[in-house]
């Protein structure tokens, strides 16, 4: 068989010699231990930003991640990267030297970025580096796309699509005495029979003009996103007399509608829909996810409601009124 037109193809070599990896720490995102082996002290310094304010709460072995960070021409900040779930790896590729493998099964993770990525602190962080805590979610925990805060030692997870208004009353609860535990993001251990909620209270994340509703965050720099809208972040430190907790009991889950006319009112709200939605945000691995959704039925057992408001300080009172008087 005679093959017309051939042409040959000639193949770049590419470089398989990675550099050693002498610099070594251990960081404990949500509690749990998680060693970073790399070359780069800026990649320890960076990964120190988003989980050094977290302490060793849960004694577990050491998860292992391994950041690679290259020499390399480039000067500008990658591309947004895309996202593969091959069997039990997510491969975030951005390109041929910006991109991350996690092994979900082995809770391994691997980054190799470009040091002109990791000159950009809001990429870097939040599309590579953050996700080595991946690993560390999906083996211990199931996440909840939920804020939480607390009273009297009773926990209400406030959940909603992204614009739900989470992070407004999560911090509106927080100025009016309640305990602050997470604005976005919750995570329940997998395994046993507690309610227990595991969040980021260090940091908190509003859009920008949430600062028409707090007279304290007018005039606060606009933080530009690497991929959604742009935000205001703060550290909660930095917030005075914020009280703040990383873990509570979860008692009441809370779905908010703001989009409502009348006083605010608390109603049932239908668990189908709450399972759907909370099973909807999970990409373990098949195991994982059966046991992640033992764990969602189990946080469902108790009660699932809607909050109809429209006014901060109305749904704040109808809040406390089910956390105290449990209705």
């Amino acid at each position: 068989m005679r093959v017309r037109n051939a042409h040959v193809v000639t193949l770049e070599k590419h470089e398989l010699e990675m550099p050693e990896l002498p610099l070594e720490r251990i960081f404990y995102p949500w509690g749990f231990p998680l060693q970073v082996r790399t070359n780069s002290r800026e990649a320890l310094r960076q990964c120190g930003e988003m989980w050094g304010n977290f302490q060793q709460h849960y004694d577990a072995e050491p998860l292992h991640a391994e950041v690679w960070v290259l020499a390399s021409d480039a000067k500008e900040c990658p591309p947004a990267p895309t996202y593969r779930l091959i069997a039990n790896f997510w491969v975030t590729v951005a390109d041929a030297d910006n991109y991350c493998v996690l092994d979900m099964e082995r809770c391994e993770s691997r980054v190799v970025m470009t040091q002109a990525a990791l000159n950009c602190p809001l990429y870097s962080q939040y599309f590579l580096l953050g996700m080595l805590a991946c690993c560390v979610t999906t083996r211990h925990t199931t996440p909840i796309h939920a804020a939480c805060v607390a009273l009297n030692g009773k926990g209400v997870l406030l959940c909603g699509e992204s614009g739900a208004g989470k992070s407004t009353l999560s911090y509106a609860c927080a100025r009016a005495g309640w305990t602050y535990v997470s604005d976005d993001a919750t995570l329940f251990m997998n395994g046993g029979k507690s309610r227990e909620v595991i969040g980021n209270c260090h940091q908190i994340r509003f859009r920008p003009h949430t600062a028409e509703l707090f007279p304290e965050l007018k005039g606060l720099e606009i933080t530009p996103r690497a991929a959604g809208k742009p935000s205001i972040e703060l550290p909660t430190a930095s917030l005075a007399g914020i009280h703040r907790a990383e873990t509570t009991q979860a008692d009441f889950v809370v779905f908010l509608n703001r989009n409502w006319s009348g006083p605010a009112e608390i109603i049932p709200y239908s668990k189908d829909a709450a399972r759907k939605s909370m099973r909807s945000a999970l990409h373990a691995p098949r195991e994982t996810r059966l046991q992640q959704y033992e764990v969602i039925d189990r946080l469902l057992e108790i009660e699932v409601l809607e909050l109809r408001y429209v006014n901060l300080d109305s749904a704040i009172d109808r809040l406390r009124v089910l956390v105290t008087e449990g209705k």
